[in-house]
């Protein structure tokens, strides 16, 4: 262990503290930068035996923190102070009435939105999905709460190194599930690359150091590119339209996850991937002349190379409702290669880096109006926000799945008949139309015109469509809406209107289940009611006792669930439902330095199945979910649900990893492309059953204008075995392309 220098400590805080107040300057005001010392020297008291894992005296992150509110999101004093002190109520003595005596009420709802919920939470809860909650909820009264927490997650991010993997795994899961949609709902573009890039190297370091390695080694050869690219833009920009202090062009490459997502998504390599950078044109012009500059620089770049048609995005005349402005537009090089060019003024790029807090800067400036986009967003969310905390009813995981799907901002643009313009989440519907225009209309749509010609409710909206909504008083909602609707406004809005209904039917079912439940001698505990609707397959309480109620689920089932739960629990009396017991047995059959399910030899001491959504194999890096019913599932770290689970339900996530003692057959996938020929299934046969020894389950393959794709069931010994299997395939003459399917 290396020897701490207390007096180095000391002078590298307050290199740091005065770095902070360096950047800080440009925002204060009065006597601001004395709070900015009293809270910098309440977190050094606080926080003074404190050390993180790396080793590192604990007040390097809040001044981290503070400095990245400032620098990378823009934002002051008040955020500034918060950060500083973001973590001595939950970490410390300090108590939550300190800081509001000391600070104030603003800053002390801050900091209490920033502090994850104490003490013990019941069986079936989510502890994280409670935290997310309660810091989303903050939103409908301080935006800069989740700012505070976007810096703290980023550094925590940036500070991974030192955590144990599962510790890794469970953070960066969470990242990528909430926090990197939320900085990209908000504009932080800069912040939500570098969270999405730090999630692929610790979900899957060897992805992301081989895209890294051949982003890194391609690199002089896209500087020689850019630079013979851009030459004659710059040129013509100098001669004829712009000083050279009012524009400077840029190219950079996309970011790593990025790539590796257009690489996963189209099923290509690394060498495939045709725009591995962008070149931006970032204009300095009066706000007033913005627009006309930007379509200028456009029309300068479309004069020496051909534009894609199809590929030009204008976010100038209708901005995303994130407030993110610029003109997009992807041409073709001479050496054939397509690359996209990214217009836009230093105003804008200061709004796409920093976002929400760069979109306020601007505010009161003369395009304010047709920035409302993100003032529009909030109100939305304050609105959801709101009508949540009245509700309590829905589960903290059911509230952040709601929420998170506001997040995705693929947006569509359409128009009222009057002609103003909506902006509505990409997939939208001609029912989620009707609910932003207005509940009563959303309640009572019966189907839609779009272009004067009638559509139903379900109509998948296009960009420019205008819409007219025709509505019934005998119309109302009904369940099958929830699948048609994608926004959470409509989505909210419907599932208030239903809950209306089916509260009445849902206290009477609730009587009977009590009801049941005594006569059974069972008591109506959070687990119980988890475990019954896990059995009769429904999502909420609401629901289960709305289904009984309505006497979809008979009272007979009630007494059918006790007798196969019971005989489940003796059948799997081995079965553990609970991360903490699970490590504690196996500690104590191994030793305390071993709570790890070691797969290929533990089925002796715990139950357990490999999960069929992700089908891992020996390689695989790999996770235990413990399921309320099914034992331990064991996914892949990289399976597509494995955000989810980590992120609402950590607490159940287990270690685990291969030991395969003994040779056996796990079941795999394999898509196989390629131009057909003659021949070709007979040599993609002997490779697998006579060349590699493996046995094949089945064998399907389509052919069509000489083009094939096949699918191959077969068993295999693990990923070497599987990497080996692929990598013969592929040199088989006409065989394009060999991947491994997800699921079977």
């Amino acid at each position: 262990m290396q020897a701490i220098n207390e007096e180095e400590e000391k002078k590298e805080i307050l290199r740091r503290y005065r770095r902070l107040l360096r950047l800080a300057k440009p925002y204060l005001n009065g006597d601001d930068a004395k709070q900015i010392k009293r809270a910098f020297n309440l977190s050094v008291e606080a926080h003074r035996d404190m050390r993180r894992k790396s080793g590192e005296p604990y007040i390097y992150h809040p001044l981290s923190v503070a400095e990245i509110s400032v620098r990378e999101i823009g934002l002051g004093t008040t955020s500034i102070v918060a950060a500083l002190l973001h973590d001595v109520v939950e970490d410390t003595h300090v108590e939550l009435e300190d800081i509001e005596r000391e600070f104030g009420p603003k800053i002390s709802r801050i900091i209490d939105g920033l502090t994850k919920i104490a003490g013990v939470f019941e069986y079936g809860t989510s502890q994280q999905a409670e935290n997310f909650r309660k810091m989303l909820l903050t939103l409908s009264d301080d935006v800069r709460v989740i700012l505070i927490k976007l810096a703290d997650r980023l550094h925590n991010m940036r500070t991974l190194d030192s955590m144990p993997q599962d510790k890794q795994l469970k953070i960066s899961s969470e990242t990528i599930y909430l926090y990197a949609p939320l900085a990209h709902r908000l504009g932080l573009y800069a912040i939500k690359s570098e969270l999405e890039d730090l999630y692929l190297k610790y979900t899957q370091p060897g992805v992301y150091r081989d895209i890294a390695k051949a982003i890194s080694s391609s690199k002089d050869a896209r500087r020689r590119f850019i630079r013979k690219f851009i030459e004659p833009i710059e040129t013509t920009f100098g001669r004829q339209h712009f000083s050279k202090e009012q524009f400077v062009v840029l190219g950079r490459p996309k970011s790593i996850y990025s790539i590796w997502n257009k690489m996963n998504t189209k099923k290509i390599p690394f060498q495939e991937v045709y725009d591995l950078f962008a070149v931006r044109i970032i204009l300095d012009v009066p706000i007033e002349d913005e627009k006309a500059a930007c379509w200028k620089a456009y029309s300068v770049i479309t004069d020496f190379y051909n534009p894609n048609p199809e590929r030009l995005r204008d976010w100038i005349s209708t901005p995303k409702s994130n407030g993110y402005e610029s003109l997009h537009t992807t041409v073709m090089s001479p050496s054939g290669q397509w690359v996209e060019v990214q217009i836009r003024t230093r105003r804008m790029d200061e709004i796409a880096e920093k976002g929400y807090a760069a979109h306020w800067k601007y505010k009161d400036k003369p395009t304010a109006s047709r920035q409302s986009g993100l003032e529009e967003w909030i109100a939305q969310v304050r609105t959801i926000l709101e009508q949540a905390k009245s509700e309590n009813a829905a589960s903290a995981i059911e509230f952040v799945d709601d929420f998170r799907s506001n997040l995705f901002n693929e947006e569509v643009f359409v128009f009222t008949p009057k002609g103003e313009l909506r902006t509505l989440p990409g997939g939208a519907t001609a029912l989620d139309f009707a609910f932003d225009i207005h509940t009563e209309v959303g309640a009572h749509c019966l189907g839609a015109k779009v272009n004067q010609k009638l559509v139903p409710i379900n109509y998948i909206l296009q960009n420019g469509d205008q819409i007219e909504i025709i509505t019934s008083n005998k119309q109302k909602p009904n369940e099958g809406w929830l699948r048609f609707a994608i926004s959470s406004k409509a989505k909210g809005k419907i599932k208030e209107i239903l809950k209306e209904e089916k509260k009445a039917e849902a206290a009477e079912g609730k009587e009977i289940v009590k009801r049941k439940l005594r006569q059974m001698k069972m008591e109506l505990s959070s687990q119980v009611i988890e475990q019954m609707t896990d059995y009769f397959n429904v999502k909420t309480p609401l629901e289960l006792y709305y289904q009984v109620g309505e006497g979809v689920i008979p009272s007979t089932s009630l007494k059918r669930f006790k007798e196969d739960t019971e005989r489940d629990k003796a059948k799997a009396s081995g079965q553990i439902n609970d991360a903490k017991t699970f490590k504690k047995t196996v500690s104590q059959i191994k030793g305390e330095d071993q709570a790890i399910l070691l797969i290929g030899e533990d089925q002796d001491i715990i139950d357990y199945k490999l999960a069929k959504c992700c089908n891992p194999i020996p390689g695989d890096n790999v996770f235990g979910f413990v399921t309320v019913n099914e034992g331990i599932k064991i996914h892949r770290t990289n399976c597509s649900n494995a955000p989810e689970l980590m992120s609402n339900y950590g607490y159940r996530i287990v270690q685990a990893e291969w030991t395969q003692k003994k040779e056996s057959a796990f079941l795999s996938s394999l898509r196989i492309n390629g131009t057909d020929r003659v021949g070709l299934i007979s040599d993609i046969s002997d490779i697998i059953s006579s060349e590699l020894k493996v046995n094949m389950r089945s064998f399907q393959m389509d052919t069509d204008e000489g083009i094939f794709e096949g699918n191959i069931m077969l068993y295999v010994h693990d990923r070497r075995h599987l990497d080996k299997l692929i990598k013969r395939l592929e040199r088989i003459a006409g065989v394009e392309k060999v991947t491994r399917n997800v699921s079977l």
